[in-house]
């Protein structure tokens, strides 16, 4: 039976060792909680470390060990303590953490770090192969193991894998600085659906996408050799049950814990004190140390809310091993010390400070109790505690100050947003959330509390496996069938049979890769070799039918004698002879399109024009991808209105725009040619929307392939130009 593989770097449980027994308790709250609905019994397995190095455990010990997580459906996944210090502490936390929440002067690019990466990141996915069937559905969580989608990929090419990533993706200006950039991205596109929080961390994925693979790119589909690789934004919600009948739970009883007690007796004796809650992980991403200076700023702005408020800080300890982690913990304790020293009297303190973490009870004791509260990170990929206040909010009051910065913002503009750089906008809000009415913060809560019970974490996790089931059901197959071995050995055999054979082949990106320059992208040996044989076949007929002008190919192939078709159908060559017009074209418009296409290329940066006899073609290959293609659709609009009904078209190929007269293209030209012989197997293969005339206009018999993965009227597609060749090749065997 199919089973749901879920990998983290952690594994959802707590092992505890006494008396030389070892128990496994489920972990709450965060990816945990998220992956209840999809973690369930014998239908799911759990792949991830167990938090204790291979130095740690002995062989009797790990045997126990295995058998408590396998009672939680978890498997473990065995690390060094030397592949800890490299793996976790080294390249997630001191390189992709920072890195990715944009704080590059703590980013360290070691190559000692990266390989411990990609080694357990190895560990990862062996574990993944060496415990998956067919059909099994494999879902990869986070920053730590980017690398194992594509590792999967290699060793199971059909198995259905998703992978989403729980904190930012960086703008492309960030991501580019990583000397390990190429091979993150390439990890992470061996996944068929990769979710990300919000839309900004999806664009700038795409985006990296493209300007460093050099990709193509439709919407949120990324065309990888024979894939289509899904991109999608997932906002992670929270059990908002859990957190809301905790807290009408916490209202309604009188049993109280002590630190309730304590909060309680505090509003009592100051009934007009408003309590500020600021809850984070001690992380520099966090913006805790800008968040108190902005609060001394607020006391100074305005000293009447000097003993009326106070800032309740829970510091929770994070990482504190990592150098950063203890400077930013030396300066959070000397500034709360100083703000304390300089603004407390005899009854107030202004900020009560705790470095620790608090049971969960606690924590709800926390959201009910206090008025505001009030969370600044400086880049977050979500930030769950927001939405956890707003859950306990059971009454119907209080207020949440958000940083724009956060993921969650974008779902919560009911929050009071705020830039966490910004210390007057800051104080000024602390001041409106302090007088808010309670009308107004009741319509506010009410709001966010509907959506967010509505879209909780359980939904966050359906979505997604919905979405990766479709994904996969809506795979490349319905585009156009893959040439697999049995399908070519079935051409192959066509081939041979037939006693008359017509190819139509097509050259850039068919037979050779593209290239910046188009003149450098020559014919190789290879490729001359493969030509000869099938012009010396008896009963084959082939032509070479291309976009390119006629002094290109007359340069590469005339002496070689092969027929070709170049500019579309415009020109003809047949065994040597000079190219001949196949078809009577005006060129009267070149004159008023040029100075068109001359302006976008001085606008347009690593462009160029290429003039062929009877056509144009405008080349931005060598341009920034989005920029080009931003350039390339305002070209189409300028270009369709100045031509209107002059029979001239504009057709968008791979990086490139040609204008051309109407009443030529491939099809047209391979149909003259197919009706002058009597052929009994054709075969057309080609890699842009050029090529298509050829699909639509050929016999349904005709074989017909695209190359690369892209929506065609083509019957098959192939990869690229070496499968292309190795089809070819099959042909003169």
């Amino acid at each position: 039976m199919a089973k749901t593989i879920i990998i983290s770097n952690r594994l959802p449980v707590q092992l505890q060792i006494s008396n030389g027994t070892i128990n496994a308790i489920p972990s709450v709250g965060g990816l945990a909680t998220g992956m209840k609905s999809v973690h369930q019994g014998g239908e799911s397995l759990w792949i991830g470390w167990s938090g204790l190095t291979d130095e740690d455990i002995s062989d009797d010990l790990g045997i126990e060990i295995d058998k408590a997580l396998a009672e939680q459906g978890c498997v473990s996944v065995g690390i060094t303590e030397q592949e800890v210090d490299g793996f976790y502490f080294g390249f997630s936390n001191r390189t992709i953490w920072p890195l990715f929440h944009y704080f590059l002067e703590y980013t360290e690019f070691e190559l000692d770090f990266w390989e411990s990466y990609r080694t357990v990141n190895q560990k990862f996915a062996d574990a993944i192969v060496s415990r998956s069937n067919e059909g099994d559905i494999i879902w990869v969580h986070d920053y730590q193991l980017m690398l194992v989608p594509q590792m999967v990929r290699k060793k199971m090419p059909n198995a259905t894998i998703g992978f989403f990533l729980h904190i930012p993706f960086p703008s492309y200006e960030i991501f580019r600085t990583m000397p390990w950039r190429e091979e993150v991205l390439e990890g992470l596109l061996g996944a068929d659906l990769i979710g990300f929080h919000t839309y900004d961390y999806e664009r700038h994925f795409l985006s990296s996408v493209r300007r460093l693979l050099g990709l193509e790119v439709s919407f949120n589909d990324i065309y990888v050799e024979n894939r289509v690789v899904k991109v999608d934004s997932f906002p992670m919600g929270i059990d908002y049950q859990k957190f809301s009948e905790a807290a009408t739970r916490k209202t309604s009883n009188g049993d109280k814990s002590d630190l309730q007690k304590k909060l309680d007796h505090h509003k009592a004796s100051t009934p007009d004190t408003k309590l500020i809650l600021s809850i984070d992980r001690l992380d520099y991403s966090k913006g805790i140390a800008k968040r108190i200076n902005a609060f001394e700023y607020f006391l100074n702005k305005y000293p009447e809310y000097r003993e009326r408020v106070r800032l309740i800080i829970l510091a929770v300890p994070s990482r504190s091993n990592v150098p950063q982690y203890k400077l930013l913990k030396k300066e959070i304790d000397e500034l709360v010390g100083r703000i304390n020293g300089e603004l407390a009297t005899i009854n107030w303190t202004p900020i009560w400070y705790f470095y620790r973490s608090l049971p969960f009870e606690n924590l709800i004791d926390l959201y009910i109790t206090c008025d505001i509260a009030w969370l600044t990170p400086l880049r977050d990929g979500m930030n769950l505690v927001a939405k956890e206040y707003i859950a306990c909010r059971s009454h119907k009051d209080g207020v949440l100050i958000l940083s724009e910065m956060a993921g969650s913002a974008y779902e919560m503009n009911e929050a009071l947003l705020i830039n966490p750089n910004n210390f007057e906008e800051q104080a000024n809000t602390l001041k409106k959330a302090i007088t808010m009415p309670k009308e107004e913060q009741a319509l506010r809560i009410a709001a966010l509390q509907k959506r967010l019970s509505r879209y909780n974490v359980e939904v966050w996790a359906n979505q997604f496996m919905y979405t990766l089931l479709q994904q996969d059901e809506s795979s490349p197959a319905q585009v156009a069938k893959k040439m697999v071995p049995a399908l070519v050995e079935n051409i192959q055999k066509q081939y041979k049979k037939a006693k008359k054979r017509l190819l139509f082949l097509d050259y850039d990106g068919t037979l050779a890769d593209f290239h910046k320059d188009p003149q450098m992208a020559s014919p190789d040996k290879e490729l001359y070799n493969i030509l000869d044989a099938l012009q010396k076949q008896h009963g084959t007929t082939l032509f070479l039918i291309s976009g390119r002008d006629t002094e290109t190919f007359g340069r590469w192939f005339l002496s070689k004698k092969y027929n070709m078709v170049v500019e579309h159908g415009v020109w003809i060559s047949r065994g040597g002879e000079d190219f001949q017009l196949l078809e009577r074209v005006k060129k009267d418009w070149m004159k008023n399109i040029r100075p068109v296409l001359e302006s976008f290329v001085d606008r347009t940066p690593g462009s160029f024009i290429e003039e062929k006899t009877y056509s144009f073609a405008w080349h931005y290959r060598n341009t920034d991808p989005d920029f080009g293609e931003k350039r390339a659709s305002e070209l189409n609009t300028v270009l369709t209105s100045l031509i209107g009904n002059d029979d001239i078209s504009v057709l968008s190929g791979n990086k490139v725009m040609e204008v051309k007269s109407s009443n030529v293209n491939k099809g047209r030209a391979a149909v003259r040619i197919l009706n002058g012989d009597a052929y009994d197997f054709v075969l057309a293969i080609g890699d842009d929307w050029t090529d298509e005339f050829m699909f639509q206009h050929l016999p349904k018999e005709a074989v017909t392939i695209k190359v690369g993965l892209k929506k065609t009227e083509a019957k098959y597609f192939v990869e690229g130009p070496q499968k292309v060749r190795e089809l070819l090749k099959k042909f003169i065997e």
